[in-house]
């Protein structure tokens, strides 16, 4: 794929960009190598205030760096706003919690001393995904700078410019050379980066295919590896809910980001007896959601990020609808008009009576497509949210107790909500299980992820 800026509203492309040559990557490389020695030295009170700068810049410049997400990768600008915001929060989470995370945790044995220090790894590769341009790279950089790595990023291939503006901030910031690298290159490097011994570990988020591959690679070098894959997270309903707001945040959960999010909702499990009820209420909310251009702050969908995955949404809403799903709204390419007529456009819908072996009842539709489904009762629901080889996030929406207590036990994901939409939270750990990855960003355990958990003995 090419290293491009295209703009998903219009179609345009906005500037290309040459790739690294091998002999620009090996610089790259000795630089990342020499940045780290000299980083990793530095003492946490000296990164403090360089983090603090990184979200100072952030929030300064928040809509101008919105502006280039939306140009980019589509995103609804107020969303993108919201992005830059977010992306400053991690700052200052890891700003002011990295030395506590971070401690030494003095452990009682027959030594005279005995403690578990934490210390950085080396050069850590992330290769991020385009939904979140500016936020899925600082959730990573954000600790793993705190705690004394160097991080060296390939991004996506259509948001280089996100890409060059996210290693300008952290440069401006204060952290030294070579401490945070962007690489513009294709994902034919990636192996050859990975096998290089200045790079000690590698952080992923994208789809399971490109997990595969990548934890492959890196086992072959054993290097440790985080994956954050896809999802198919479910969002469960039940009689005793509070059906408008579960109905109201069920649209938000399945749209966010035009529904380009690994942790939207997608698979809508409801109890027969509020179905319709909140069947009416959620197709309803679908069908007044606004479409169009992303830097409009009344717009509620933007366009899809790319032209293929234009296609592959209407492919996977056509095949299920041929295998017996019905269209209860949308369902086709949304037709722009004027300067937006070539972009990347679908409509917000929703489906239902969806048979077992269509894409809409277990895969992950990356769009504005909501799969709805009936249950009998608690255990149909989780068997079902259960049911797909993904295990990133859940929502389910009840007052009762018990129910509440068999959603949190039952669930296969690597996270639950109650009576809430699934969204990350610096202050807690993010990640799945099953094929949806492993390892945890966020929270402490993010930042323990691209550390040498080290036992000290002293007799």
């Amino acid at each position: 794929m090419a290293i491009a800026s295209i703009n998903p509203a219009t179609g345009v492309t906005l500037k290309t960009f040459d790739a690294l040559s091998a002999t620009q990557i090996e610089e790259c490389l000795e630089r990342a190598a020499e940045g780290f020695a000299h980083h990793r030295r530095t003492s946490l009170a000296e990164r403090v205030p360089m983090m603090l700068r990184a979200a100072e810049i952030l929030d300064t410049e928040k809509n101008d760096f919105a502006k280039l997400m939306t140009t980019e990768m589509g995103k609804p600008i107020k969303a993108a706003v919201a992005e830059a915001e977010k992306c400053a929060l991690v700052c200052r989470y890891y700003a002011e919690n990295a030395e506590r995370h971070l401690a030494d945790e003095i452990i009682e044995t027959n030594a005279t001393q005995s403690y578990v220090r934490f210390q950085p790894l080396g050069v850590v590769l992330a290769i991020m995904p385009w939904n979140f341009p500016f936020w899925q790279v600082f959730r990573f950089a954000a600790p793993a700078l705190m705690a004394g790595n160097a991080g060296l990023l390939k991004h996506a291939s259509n948001v280089p410019q996100c890409a060059m503006a996210i290693e300008d901030i952290f440069r401006r910031a204060g952290f030294s050379e070579g401490a945070f690298q962007t690489l513009l290159v294709g994902a034919d490097v990636v192996e050859q980066l990975l096998e290089d011994s200045r790079v000690a570990a590698v952080t992923l988020t994208g789809s399971e295919p490109a997990g595969r591959s990548v934890a492959s690679i890196a086992g072959k070098q054993i290097k440790k590896v985080v994956l954050e894959l896809g999802g198919s997270d479910p969002f469960i309903v039940m009689p005793s809910a509070d059906l408008e707001a579960a109905a109201t945040t069920a649209v938000k959960a399945r749209t966010i980001n035009n529904g380009q999010s690994c942790i939207a909702a997608k698979r809508f499990i409801v109890d027969a007896r509020v179905y319709d009820d909140f069947e009416k209420r959620f197709v309803d909310v679908m069908k007044a959601l606004r479409v169009g251009d992303p830097m409009d702050e009344a717009t509620d969908i933007g366009p899809l990020a790319t032209e293929q995955i234009l296609k592959d949404v209407e492919e996977q809403v056509q095949v299920s609808v041929a295998a017996g799903a019905k269209i209860l709204t949308g369902g086709q390419k949304f037709k722009a008009a004027g300067k937006l007529a070539g972009g990347n456009f679908f409509e917000p819908t929703v489906l239902a009576d969806i048979p077992k072996d269509s894409p809409a009842y277990g895969d992950e539709i990356f769009g504005p497509v909501a799969s709805l489904f009936r249950v009998a009762n608690i255990d149909e629901a989780i068997e079902l949210a259960n049911a797909t080889p993904f295990g990133l996030g859940a929502a389910a929406w009840t007052g009762d107790a018990a129910e509440r207590e068999r959603f949190i036990d039952e669930i296969e994901a690597g996270s639950v909500f109650i009576n809430g939409m699934v969204a990350s939270d610096p202050r807690l750990p993010f990640g799945g299980v099953k094929h949806s990855g492993y390892g945890r960003e966020l929270g402490e355990f993010g930042i323990r992820e691209f550390v040498n958990i080290k036992t000290v003995w002293i007799k």
